[in-house]
C-alpha cells in the first residue's frame, strides 16, 4: 500500500547552511509518526518544507500519490496537508471563532464549516466557552488548542503538529497530549514534532530520531521508548 506521505532524500538549506541532509521517511494513513531530536536537528525545517514554506535543495515529497515539487503552500493545504506551526501563530486581535473560520478559508461548504467549528468546540470546550473572546487574551495552552483547532478546519488528510507542548505547564501539556491521543483514536493521521520525547513516543506508531539534519535512528514508538541510547539522550535517564 502506498504511504500517504513519502519523503525521499530530502535536503534543505538556509543559504549555505544545510539544515536537512538527505532524510527519508513515510507516514501511512491513520498513523501517528513523530520526529524527535534536540534544537537545531532539522525537525521544524522539515515540516516547513513539507507545507511549502521552504523550497528543498533536493529530494522528493509525495503526498497522497502526488509530487509536491513547486506546489504553493495554499494549494498544499487544499490537497489535505495542514500545519499547526511552532509558536502557534494565531491572529491575536480576532476572536476564537474568527480564527477557526480562517482555518476553513479554502472551503465554501457553509454548513460543513459550522459543524466543524462545533467539533473544535467539542474537542476543546474552553474554546467554545470563550468563542467571542480575542485570541490574544488566551493562555499559551489555550492558544495551542486554537492553533490545532484551526488546522483541523481544513479537514486535513494529514495534520502536522510542530512542538504543540512547548512552553506549556505540565497540566496543559497533558491535556494537549490527551487531545492528540483522541485525534489518533478518531483515525486522524498525524506527523508530530515534539521535544517531549517520552510523550511523543508513547503516542507514536513510528518514530525517527534526528540529529544535525539526519535521521540517525528509526523504529516503532515503543521500541524507541525502550532503546537505551534514546533513553540516555532524550529521556534524561542514565
Amino acid at each position: 500500500m502506498t504511504a500517504l506521505l513519502e519523503v525521499e532524500d530530502l535536503r534543505v538549506a538556509y543559504g549555505k547552511i544545510e539544515a536537512v541532509k538527505g532524510i527519508s521517511f513515510s507516514v501511512e494513513a491513520g498513523q501517528v509518526v513523530t520526529l524527535i531530536g534536540t534544537n537545531g536537528a532539522g525537525k521544524t525545517t522539515t515540516l516547513r518544507t513539507l507545507s511549502g514554506l521552504l523550497k528543498p535543495l533536493a529530494g522528493s515529497i509525495r503526498f497522497d500519490g502526488k509530487p509536491l515539487a513547486g506546489v504553493p503552500a495554499h494549494k498544499i493545504v487544499a490537497l489535505g496537508l495542514a500545519h499547526s506551526p511552532e509558536g502557534r501563530h494565531i491572529f491575536p486581535r480576532l476572536t476564537i471563532a474568527e480564527n477557526l473560520q480562517l482555518g476553513a478559508f479554502l472551503r465554501s461548504d457553509t454548513e460543513g464549516i459550522r459543524k466543524d467549528i462545533q467539533k473544535a468546540y467539542d474537542l476543546f470546550p474552553i474554546l467554545g466557552e470563550r468563542r467571542n473572546q480575542a485570541a490574544g487574551t488566551l493562555s499559551g495552552g489555550e492558544q495551542q488548542m486554537l492553533a490545532m483547532g484551526r488546522a483541523l478546519m481544513s479537514r486535513p488528510k494529514l495534520l502536522m503538529l510542530d512542538e504543540p507542548s512547548m512552553g506549556l505547564s505540565p497540566i496543559m501539556m497533558q491535556k494537549i497530549m490527551e487531545t492528540i491521543a483522541e485525534l489518533k483514536a478518531q483515525g486522524t493521521t498525524i506527523l508530530l514534532v515534539e521535544q517531549n520525547a517520552q510523550a511523543a513516543l508513547s503516542l507514536a506508531d513510528q518514530g525517527h530520531v534526528m540529529e544535525i539534519g539526519k535521521i540517525v535512528l528509526s523504529g516503532t514508538g515503543q521500541n524507541l521508548l525502550h532503546d537505551e541510547s534514546v533513553r540516555k539522550a532524550y529521556l534524561g535517564e542514565d
